[in-house]
């Protein structure tokens, strides 16, 4: 979602190039304005970031901020954009795996000696490591969401087949099994994957299966080496679709979104989807429907699972860093943490807002999401330059291809490791 390449990018950073313009960032008074660029998209989200920004004003009258509406769909294309063209936003909304061509780039400014010693250790060395560059931090990791099972509980308990728990969640091998006990044949099956884009969500659940794919060598160049643990995710899904008939291979070229009026309708039994995915369900499910959060497949390394968390950032040509460093720390405090994080339905990074009540409710399975926290890793590819070339380029159409069954393992792993290297040569000159 965050590199479609959509015809209307150009368009959409022009417009909010001119939308975002303030000169210098101060005026004749001497006051100063930021502009903060958010991705918020959901309205709970929206009004979140509104608020804390109507807050922030309110309390500082010499620094006020501007806020600037981005879209996810364009954000890359758009930030290189106002970058190059030096009408960056002062604060960057983004994801951790976007940052690092900007912040090798130098279009990021190092947030190390910025930020209070409050937020640097509110937030895991884990969720840090997401933004670390070379040794230096060029975005605050503030919000993540783990992948779990939305399950159609009814369905589940009519099967018989043992309910996972965070304790005892089931294997690869057990789901896969559970999967064909579920599906009936009949049109209707065990498990829908909307893989619509592939990389991040195979990548990321490999980590449970100890498969990491991105290594780094001794001269600390990275490459891909595509192992035993790294084929256990696309095997499961692979064999799911085409060996047992337990997937439906319709909604491979879905987003998470499209699977759910099947899901409603009991067309499948279970969809892996971001913990997000929660708030569409309560708002569109029909009435009566049961469901709840499943924690997602365990392997080798349990429940561990890579993710990429939302960031704030600040522009490197920025001529009010300190003053934006400011902002990102009022914007983060534990309380307004546990704002955003329920506005948008995720979890927040920061430990103490993470002991929120709040997120701890069985309410829409709060609880259940909020107890994977502590198994997130960061995503394998955090810090690999080349990365979106290599997800865009080569894995998601091979993925794609392995998954609809029009190649083999042999020929993914194939593609993967040596069309993989060839990209990620080009960046490590």
């Amino acid at each position: 979602m965050r590199r479609a390449r959509a015809l209307g990018a150009a368009a959409a950073a022009l417009v909010l190039l001119l939308a975002g313009c303030s000169g210098d960032g101060g005026d004749s008074g001497g006051r100063i304005t930021l502009r903060f660029q958010s991705l918020a998209w959901q309205q709970e989200s929206v009004e979140a970031n509104k608020q804390l920004v109507a807050e922030w004003n309110a309390r500082h009258p010499d620094v006020q901020v501007e806020y600037v509406q981005g879209s996810w769909t364009s954000v890359h294309d758009q930030l290189l954009t106002s970058f190059e063209g030096g009408e960056a936003p002062d604060v960057i909304h983004d994801a951790s795996d976007d940052l690092a061509d900007f912040a090798y780039g130098g279009y990021l400014a190092d947030l190390g000696k910025l930020l209070p010693r409050r937020l640097r250790d509110d937030i895991p060395r884990a969720s840090w490591d997401t933004t670390t560059f070379g040794g230096k931090v060029y975005g605050v990791p503030f919000l993540q969401e783990p992948r779990v099972l939305i399950a159609n509980a009814a369905r589940l308990k009519e099967s018989g087949v043992r309910i996972p728990t965070l304790d005892e969640p089931w294997s690869w091998q057990e789901f896969r099994s559970v999967t064909r006990r579920l599906g009936s044949g009949k049109g209707r099956f065990g498990v829908a994957w909307p893989l619509k884009e592939p990389v991040s969500a195979t990548l990321n659940l490999s980590l449970s299966a100890g498969g990491e794919l991105f290594h780094r060598r001794p001269d600390g160049k990275a490459e891909i080496r595509f192992e035993d643990a790294d084929a256990v995710v696309p095997r499961t899904v692979h064999d799911q679709v085409n060996v047992d008939g337990s997937a439906s291979g319709a909604t491979l070229g879905m987003g998470g979104s499209d699977t759910l009026p099947g899901f409603f309708g009991g067309k499948y039994a279970m969809v892996p989807l971001g913990f997000s995915y929660r708030q569409q369900i309560v708002q569109q499910a029909p009435k009566g429907f049961d469901w709840q959060v499943l924690p997602a497949p365990a392997g080798a390394d349990g429940l561990a699972q890579g993710v990429s968390p939302q960031t704030l950032s600040v522009a490197e040509d920025s001529p009010h860093k300190k003053e934006a460093a400011a902002f990102i720390d009022f914007f983060l405090r534990p309380a307004n943490m546990v704002r955003l994080a329920r506005g948008d339905w995720m979890l927040p990074t920061g430990k103490e807002a993470l002991k929120d009540p709040a997120l701890h409710t069985d309410k829409h399975d709060w609880a259940t999401g909020t107890a994977l926290a502590r198994h997130l890793r960061p995503a394998p590819a955090q810090s690999v330059r080349g990365y979106p070339e290599w997800s865009d380029k080569v894995a998601t159409p091979a993925l794609q291809e392995y998954y609809s069954g029009a190649i083999g393992l042999d020929e993914l792993r194939k593609r993967l490791v040596e069309d993989g290297n060839l990209v990620l040569r080009r960046y490590q000159r």
